[in-house]
């Protein structure tokens, strides 16, 4: 029996993840067996086993594996003194909707996230992804509405919590929307479009 290299066993997890993440997209988390994974992914069962304890440890390392279109772009809100705090997060949800229609894995890992799967307990690596980006969005986007008020570029009487949660429900909703129908609209174009509007009504008129 040929022994196997340490490189060999991370190939081969590899593989077992990227056929889960396939069966996810298509047939749904509930609906695919350690069976279905590892037909697909020409294993054993036991070989699956040698690498995760059950399916909701290979549904968490997937998800830990995942790069998610949120998460992605995250770096254009870096910027500490940014000159037009709307225009960051324009041009953040703009990269975010074009990562989502673009990076297919990237597409597919939301979609298994969002629209694809129970959140029961043993499932919580979305949950606490979904919980440590929404904290770090509401800290991110308020202090840049803050910071839009304080410079008189938006209006005074501006929630910046109130904005926060908006735009994420606003961006949530519409990601959902494309990925249960993405031929019922142009994502990056009508999306950047919605955004706008919303975004604009912020802003102090000269």
């Amino acid at each position: 029996m040929v022994r196997k290299t340490k490189e060999d066993a991370l190939a081969t997890r590899d593989s077992i993840l990227d056929a889960a993440e396939q069966l996810f997209v298509t047939q749904g988390v509930a609906h695919t067996t350690l069976q279905h994974i590892a037909t697909a992914a020409g294993l054993t069962r036991g070989a699956i086993y040698w690498h995760f304890e059950d399916k909701a440890a290979l549904f968490n390392a997937l998800m830990e594996r995942a790069k998610m279109p949120l998460e992605s772009a995250f770096y254009l809100l870096e910027k500490q003194c940014p000159d037009d705090p709307l225009a960051d997060l324009h041009e953040y949800i703009v990269c975010v909707f074009r990562l989502t229609v673009e990076d297919q894995r990237a597409r597919r890992a939301f979609e298994i996230a969002t629209i694809k799967m129970e959140l029961v307990e043993e499932m919580n690596a979305v949950r606490r992804r979904r919980a440590e980006w929404k904290a770090r969005w509401m800290a991110t986007c308020e202090g840049r509405i803050r910071i839009g008020v304080e410079h008189g570029l938006l209006k005074p009487d501006v929630n910046p919590e109130v904005v926060a949660l908006g735009l994420h429900a606003l961006v949530d909703g519409l990601l959902r929307a494309w990925l249960l129908e993405p031929q019922s609209f142009d994502l990056v174009k009508v999306g950047e479009q919605i955004v706008d509007t919303h975004l604009e009504c912020l802003r102090v008129v000269k």
